[in-house]
């Protein structure tokens, strides 16, 4: 983990920085999902990194970034970004998030267009009301690696096999003071009972910069339709038997996508 510059504020997401080519644009900063943390974005980060840097955020509430000052929804979190990224002195950013990290990358380019040189969403939230609730619930709180070993190949398409260590470094994560309830908090927020709240789609399709979105057919989180009705000027990339973890189970078709979008 580095800080780009000495005089960092202490409340900033932390954060690391992928390896960087001869690229001199802006780079692309990494969103993770609900429960995540910037780490699920190695292979990605590594992907990216001949030809553009990048930077990958702890959201508040989440892996090393549980003493936020304010925790919540994806507006609160859209928030900590923006501050961080003007404290950092980076003027434009590619956005990348992915689901809950998704609804962040919106929010933040719709409040700071800007900002914002492209955006590339990941099975993202807030594009649909449907959500499945009762297991974002229960994987806030899960803590024991059996138990998150069942709910986490709930994330992935049917045929993906999932990686022992995987459930265990989670189940540790959530076992840290104050994770389990930075995350039901969160949860309380995201989630408006049944379903979840959802990004006014008119706004976004009449942003210019590029937008493309990925999602999964075996999506279990939130369903692949909510991608089917998004307005023409958003470019949609739909994979067949992958499911919500897009960036995980198919990294070089996601990274391949990204570097399309992030031009300059």
């Amino acid at each position: 983990m580095t800080d780009l510059r000495p005089n960092a504020p202490k409340h900033l997401p932390h954060r690391e920085q992928a390896a960087t080519g001869e690229d001199n644009g802006a780079p692309i900063v990494l969103l993770h999902g609900f429960g995540g943390d910037r780490q699920t974005w190695l292979n990605i980060q590594t992907g990216l990194a001949p030809r553009k840097s990048s930077i990958a955020f702890d959201l508040p509430g989440h892996g090393e970034a549980l003493d936020w000052p304010r925790i919540g929804n994806a507006g609160i979190a859209a928030k900590a970004v923006t501050q961080s990224l003007e404290a950092l002195d980076i003027p434009r950013v590619h956005l990348v998030g992915h689901s809950m990290g998704g609804a962040v990358a919106a929010l933040i380019a719709l409040r700071n267009p800007d900002l914002v040189a492209s955006m590339t969403l990941l099975a993202p939230g807030g594009f649909g009301p449907e959500i499945n609730h009762r297991l974002l619930r229960r994987y806030a709180v899960a803590s024991d690696p059996e138990m998150m070993e069942v709910l986490l190949e709930q994330f992935f398409g049917w045929e993906f096999k999932l990686p022992k260590f995987l459930a265990k470094t989670a189940a540790e994560s959530r076992a840290r003071p104050g994770a389990a309830a930075a995350l039901e908090t969160i949860a309380g927020e995201i989630i408006d009972g049944t379903v979840q709240k959802t990004l006014p789609r008119d706004e976004l399709a009449a942003l210019t910069m590029p937008i493309k979105v990925v999602w999964g057919t075996q999506d279990r989180v939130l369903p692949t339709r909510q991608a089917h009705k998004l307005p023409g000027t958003v470019a949609t990339h739909i994979f067949e038997r992958v499911g919500h973890m897009v960036h995980l189970e198919i990294p070089k078709e996601t990274t391949r996508l990204i570097l399309q979008n992030a031009v300059g």
